[in-house]
């Protein structure tokens, strides 16, 4: 789990799954920053479509 109390240039960071650019946690995250997987409300929307049948293929 993370550190009770983080600095600027402790923050962990992971790769968005519909941009592919970095982005570092925020407080609003804390609860849940392990199910994050997009920077935003905008590459949310536009995530790419699941494709079930591209783990068999």
């Amino acid at each position: 789990m993370l550190p009770a109390k983080l600095r600027k240039g402790q923050l962990p960071t992971k790769i968005c799954v519909t941009c592919g650019r970095p982005f570092e946690y925020r407080k609003k995250w804390r609860a849940n920053w392990d199910e994050v997987k997009y920077c935003g409300e905008k590459c949310q929307r536009n995530r790419p479509p699941s494709t079930p049948n591209a783990a068999t293929a």
